[in-house]
């Protein structure tokens, strides 16, 4: 079997997020970037089914710019086979990420499609969703467990108020959340040898894909500042500013 993983390029998540001052998006330049961590998720679970002899191949595939082969050697160092990146230096939305995945997934034949469940960046939680629909495969988001039996995948998904166990025929699609695993530590000789791996290149036109934006971000702010908390005397004097100053009750 092989496994296609999907990975992003993101603001490291330790970093702390400035807007620019045109309000037009989030400064990048000189800032640190690291590989979405649900995407890291769904790495490690890749290698996994992998190392339990359930796959032969995992390739990791991002679309971006060419700084994303940064990203892309990290997934290799973690233990991936090969790369791709779909290079492009348009702001790509999940519609046209999910259209050029689709290209990839024709191109590579892959069973099994493991991406994280969404980017820490923009939370649009939809590129599995829309690439499960592009082409006609089953899906299981949330998934907080992963088992292949007999030719099928039995996914653990997190759902509101619990759990919810399905089984899939493949090929299919799984979007990982966070409990699903602890992605490992990459050591220096993995890195190392992550330089020699292979890494191809492909444009959206290979792809037959127009990725020009159809949403148009218009502003870009900060959340306000929250105002101080205060200490009340009494359960009396809380109730009576819940009720008269925030008016929740």
């Amino acid at each position: 079997m092989k496994i296609l993983v999907p990975i992003k390029r993101v603001i490291d998540a330790n970093i702390r997020v400035r807007v620019k001052s045109d309000n037009s998006g989030v400064e990048t330049a000189n800032v640190k970037m690291a590989m979405n961590p649900f995407c890291e998720i769904a790495v490690e679970e890749a290698l996994r089914i992998k190392e339990a002899g359930n796959a032969e191949e995992v390739i990791a595939v991002t679309v971006g710019a060419s700084q994303c082969q940064e990203t892309l050697r990290t997934a290799l160092a973690m233990g991936a086979d090969r790369a791709i990146l779909v290079e492009t230096d348009v702001e790509v939305q999940p519609l046209a990420i999910a259209k050029l995945l689709k290209g990839v997934v024709e191109k590579e034949s892959p069973e099994l499609v493991i991406l994280g469940k969404q980017a820490i960046d923009y939370d649009n939680n939809q590129t599995g969703q829309m690439l499960s629909a592009l082409l006609g495969w089953g899906q299981a988001t949330f998934a907080s467990a992963v088992d292949i039996k007999d030719g099928n995948i039995e996914v653990t998904r997190e759902i509101d108020g619990g759990l919810e166990t399905i089984s899939l025929k493949l090929p299919a699609i799984v979007t990982t959340d966070l409990r699903l695993n602890e992605p490992r530590y990459v050591k220096l000789p993995n890195i190392m040898k992550a330089k020699k791996k292979p890494l191809d290149v492909l444009s959206t036109d290979e792809l037959g894909v127009d990725v020009t934006p159809t949403l148009t971000i218009l502003k870009v702010e900060e959340p306000p500042q929250r105002s101080a908390g205060i200490k009340v005397a009494d359960v009396a004097e809380l109730v009576d500013k819940l009720h008269n100053e925030a008016k929740v009750i």
